[in-house]
């Protein structure tokens, strides 16, 4: 199953859904030589060697959530109808200001033997890991903004206890964040899934990527943290496309019940990992990986 088939479901939209994103494929490589975005000031957009290989992280796509200013705006009717001054004050208007921070949490330990998805609840020991997480987001002292989280029962058990501990933070459940094979891990293993789930789960989660993670909206005055509630195959997938790395080593990641992942967006879309699964908070005796 390649990522471009998954890709190109995502295109034509997901059935039922009201998530609107771009269509532009992944890892594409910006155009070469006369094609070269112009920048202000009359250079052209920074561009990878041939050599280079689409989404192997061996160059940086400053407009991989396509929020860079200049893709925001119609240039040909800037050139048009308008001069270069009332283009900078475009530019400028379209600019992120604030920094996005995104606190990734994996659901706590949940009853493995549930045969749906209402019986895999969190079992005492996950209840006592959301106890723990949700302490830990309390204790940094910041302002979060809202908890958005996977509407799979052990997410939003885990949304529950955690938001005990952040009072007056609103709660937000979307399928979107449901777990899922993003898309075929390389290497490849044997027990994994068939290809017709990539197919059908990677576009869905591909949409949450886009959807959620992106720079600031221009309108954004203040930096902003956020919390998501989901996965070990969701955050994982959404680690690797942040950093633009391949993302089909989301599998060689291993992420614990209850860690933190912390990603950091600047106003330029430059993207940063501060931590990735962080326990280091909870007890020995109360870690997991189920």
């Amino acid at each position: 199953m390649s990522f471009r088939r998954a890709l190109a479901l995502a295109a034509c939209g997901l059935a039922g859904g009201s998530v609107l994103f771009s269509a532009v494929a992944v890892g594409k490589q910006p155009a070469r030589g006369g094609d070269a975005e112009p920048r202000p000031g009359g250079s052209a957009a920074a561009v990878p060697p041939a050599s280079a290989p689409a989404g192997t992280g061996g160059y940086w796509d400053s407009n991989w959530d396509r929020r860079e200013p200049l893709a925001l705006i119609n240039l040909k009717k800037k050139n048009q109808e308008t001069g270069e001054e009332e283009l900078a004050s475009r530019l400028d208007h379209c600019k992120a200001k604030a920094t996005r921070h995104i606190f990734l949490i994996r659901h706590s330990q949940y009853n493995l033997d549930g045969r749906a998805d209402k019986d895999r609840t969190l079992t005492p020991l996950g209840r006592e890991q959301a106890e723990l997480t949700g302490h830990r987001l309390a204790s940094l002292g910041l302002k979060f903004d809202q908890i958005i989280h996977s509407s799979m029962t052990r997410a939003t058990e885990t949304t529950e206890i955690i938001s005990k501990h952040l009072p007056g933070v609103k709660k937000i459940s979307t399928d979107l964040l449901r777990e899922g094979a993003p898309i075929e891990p390389d290497p490849p293993v044997s027990h994994w899934k068939p290809e017709a789930v990539y197919y059908e789960d990677g576009a869905r989660i591909e949409a949450a990527f886009r959807n959620f993670i992106h720079r600031a909206d221009a309108k954004q005055e203040e930096d902003s943290y956020e919390i998501f509630v989901c996965h070990a195959n969701v955050i994982r997938y959404i680690v690797c496309r942040a950093l633009q790395f391949p993302p089909e080593g989301w599998l060689r990641m291993s992420l614990n019940n209850g860690s933190i992942t912390h990603l950091v967006i600047r106003p330029n879309g430059r993207v940063a990992l501060r931590t990735l699964g962080d326990t280091g908070f909870m007890p020995p005796d109360k870690i997991t990986r189920t």
